[in-house]
């Protein structure tokens, strides 16, 4: 995705680099079908973790946007290898990935437990923002991983193990993904209350630590830049929206 932008919005890939793209998108091709760790790292064992599905289904769909927008080739198998991955990860998602008896997509293949990576799936257009599916998934984010306007990242006793001890904050990322997701779902009011809320939570230079603790203070990395992307996109986003 970041290539795609940068091509699109930036400067116009270079050859060499397209290179270098084409051949992690061979392996790709390959492997994305292995489990393995996630966005979070986890360290108790790897899952067919549903965000990281959704990340190789963004590889393959950017490339393909690129390949027929600049004419750049597409090595072995062509287009055709990238569009007919693409696809299998797509269905596969929607098949393995949703639970039909939760009525949400959940973390991994076969469990029951949610993620706020999900929150990633309208904001990578994987789905759309009014798709029933993902508003239901939405909904149950909101109920069972937020507190006010703080997202966690998972429920700890529910989720995949993450190997670490204790309990940890909620995550500022997601809770800036939640008002960008809130905002293409045409949610305004919903959105724009809580980016403010989350205005609270920032120091008195309007920096954001990685965490929220339960009683507002600063947790882990600070200021983290991940957060501040996403703060700027639900701003930017948002104010858009309402005109």
């Amino acid at each position: 995705d970041a290539a795609y932008l940068y091509n699109k919005h930036g400067a116009p890939l270079d050859y060499d680099l397209w290179q270098n793209l084409r051949r992690i998108l061979e392996w790709l091709c390959d492997n994305w079908h292995v489990e393995d760790e996630g966005i979070w790292e986890v360290r108790g064992g790897r899952r067919q973790f549903v965000s990281s599905k959704v990340m190789c289904w963004v590889a393959l769909e950017r490339a393909v946007r690129i390949s027929r927008q600049r004419g750049l080739p597409a090595g072995n198998g062509g287009v055709l290898r990238w569009l007919s991955e693409r696809d299998k990860i797509y269905e596969e998602v929607m098949e393995k990935g949703w639970n039909s008896e939760k009525g949400s997509f959940v973390q991994y293949y076969g469990a029951d437990a949610l993620d706020a990576s999900l929150l990633l799936m309208p904001l990578v257009k994987f789905v759309g923002p009014t798709d029933p599916r993902w508003i239901s998934t939405l909904d149950h984010i909101q109920r069972e991983l937020t507190y006010d306007t703080l997202v966690d990242r998972y429920k700890t006793d529910a989720a995949a193990p993450d190997g670490l001890e204790g309990d940890e904050g909620s995550f500022s990322l997601c809770s800036f993904w939640l008002v960008e997701c809130l905002t293409q779902a045409g949610r305004l009011e919903e959105a724009r209350l809580a980016l403010e809320k989350m205005f609270s939570y920032a120091n008195h230079l309007g920096l954001y630590a990685e965490e929220i603790g339960p009683s507002g203070e600063a947790l882990g990395n600070f200021p983290q830049a991940l957060t501040h992307l996403s703060l700027i996109s639900a701003a930017v986003h948002l104010d858009r929206a309402l005109g």
